[in-house]
């Protein structure tokens, strides 16, 4: 199968489906807009109102372009990387499909039964990914 680029030039294309500063500037407001920027520029945290905001401009951003799924894709201490599939959607509790993307999925903290044995919270960054 021959894949035909949207264009000769690279550039023209390159990063279009990022959600880069630009885009956030389009489908962000303006308080999450300046959350985002200072956490990558100062280090500070998100609040999980904020992170609501930005999952909800996130997910408008991708939803424009057509996508049902989302990779969260990171890079474990074992010189590998690793990525968890999820899509766009959740079941109520009546077992109907909603859309769902929030906040809660940008936090930087996850569940892991094999972190601790209580079944504790670990730091994303000491995740052990399993990698092929």
């Amino acid at each position: 199968m021959k894949v035909t680029p949207p264009s000769e030039k690279l550039s023209d294309y390159y990063g279009s489906h990022v959600f880069d500063r630009k885009k956030m500037q389009e489908y962000l407001p303006k308080e999450a807009y300046k959350a985002v920027t200072d956490a990558i520029e100062k280090g500070t945290s998100i609040n999980r109102k904020i992170a609501d905001l930005i999952a909800n401009g996130m997910k408008s951003w991708a939803k424009s372009m057509g996508v049902t799924h989302y990779t969260h894709w990171f890079q474990p201490l074992t010189d590998g990387t690793a990525e968890k599939h999820d899509g766009f959607i959740e079941f109520s509790e009546n077992g109907d499909v909603i859309e769902c993307f929030s906040g809660k999925l940008l936090i930087q903290q996850e569940p892991d039964a094999s972190s601790f044995p209580n079944g504790g919270i670990r730091n994303t960054f000491e995740a052990r990914g399993y990698t092929a």
